[in-house]
């Protein structure tokens, strides 16, 4: 290398050096940057900043009740610029206990730096909200995700917000804890987005049940299980299949990401009885069902799990004009049915009921030996005969 080349290097990298120490030092309280941890000592976590400069973050913020760090040496991380002491540069997560005078608090509406708050007490319309010295007031609209029957459960816990009005030099603070709980959930979104695709098979937990479906928890973001896709026969009752803190395994059918919406099946996992139904009920088969609807034109009977026929009314009538269907069976009613005919590729079994009578011939014909070739006497005619 000649040395003009030499010299533009330097002064290339002198330009940075003076770049990046201008930037550093020009940061603004509340500004967000995004640091690598140089390294964990003690109290602090050391974030690597331009140049040879080094900035301080509490490593009580990214430590649990249990005392495990959240982060290690080489983690990049998102943080907020406090201020400068003694040449050393302060950096949060977010605004917290003796970090929140009214000069930071401001800042932090300004740039949107979450800041961590005691629920004191419930007042008219929602709650106190003790920050540092400061008080705020969140709405009940603005608190968790969902409304609570109970918002007191809320009272006395330390929760995060996100200040969304800041007026009268801090005597009116607004925030929201709800905010914070959809910035969350969307980052969750993004890294769901990579890993989840449909038709795979995913565990969950059931958070809430309700009378079309169930909620179900996944990662931290929601899921819908529908009625319709719990089983392959009729639910009528949820609650008798699933219950809140069940942990399920169930197949997703359905992402639409633009709508936050993530559909559940339990039903996919389970083999489909029409896959088998023409070989194993053949028309004119007699079969032994369960009849679990009733409608103004007929009777539905499940031959077996999310295989049901359909008995025409024509056909429970029988001779009788009159009548409905319920005069003639009863749902839970264990019946007897003929195939009349079966369609698998539009998933419709005709049927017809079999009368007692036919059962009674059928049972006959099946208990009565054929005449021809078995006398029911001959034996004891027999043993009459070497008797004598």
């Amino acid at each position: 290398m000649d040395k003009n080349n030499i010299e533009e290097n330097n002064e290339d990298f002198a330009a940075l050096f003076e770049e990046s120490y201008v930037e550093i030092n020009s940061l603004e309280p509340g500004q967000l940057i995004e640091s690598t941890i140089v390294s964990i000592s003690g109290d602090c976590i050391f974030l690597q900043l331009s140049g040879k400069s080094e900035g301080l973050l509490d490593k009580a913020e990214l430590t649990d009740k249990d005392g495990n760090v959240s982060v290690e040496e080489g983690d990049t991380i998102k943080v907020y610029f406090l201020s400068s002491q003694n040449g050393e540069k302060h950096f949060t997560t977010k605004i917290s206990g003796d970090k929140a005078d009214k000069a930071i608090l401001e800042n932090a509406f300004a740039n949107g730096i979450p800041v961590e708050g005691v629920v004191d007490k419930e007042i008219k319309g929602g709650f106190s909200i003790k920050i540092g010295e400061s008080r705020a007031f969140c709405p009940y609209s603005q608190m968790g995700q969902k409304r609570v029957e109970n918002p007191e459960e809320y009272v006395g816990k330390t929760l995060t917000f996100k200040i969304i009005e800041y007026s009268e030099k801090g005597r009116n603070i607004l925030v929201s804890n709800r905010a914070i709980l959809e910035e969350e959930k969307n980052k969750q979104i993004e890294v769901l987005k990579k890993s989840l695709h449909e038709k795979m098979v995913i565990k969950g937990t059931i958070t809430s049940i309700q009378s079309f479906g169930a909620f179900v928890e996944i990662d931290g973001v929601q899921a819908l299980l529908p009625i319709s896709e719990i089983s392959r026969s009729r639910v009528d009752d949820i609650n008798k299949v699933l219950s809140v803190g069940q942990e399920i395994e169930a197949s997703l059918i359905k992402l639409d990401w633009q709508n936050q919406r993530i559909t559940l099946s339990l039903k996919a996992l389970i083999a489909d009885p029409w896959d088998e139904a023409k070989s194993k009920y053949k028309s004119g088969s007699k079969h032994t069902g369960k009849v679990v609807r009733i409608t103004d034109f007929g009777a539905f009977v499940s031959l077996e799990p999310g295989l049901d026929g359909l008995i025409h009314i024509s056909d429970l009538k029988g001779d009788s004009r009159d009548g409905d269907p319920k005069d003639f069976v009863k749902n839970g009613e264990s019946i007897t049915v003929q195939i009349n005919s079966i369609d698998t590729d539009k998933k419709r079994i005709s049927l017809k009921p079999v009368s007692s009578n036919e059962q009674d011939k059928d049972f006959q014909k099946y208990m009565e030996p054929d005449t021809e070739t078995y006398n029911p006497f001959a034996d004891l005619l027999k043993d009459k005969k070497s008797k004598k």
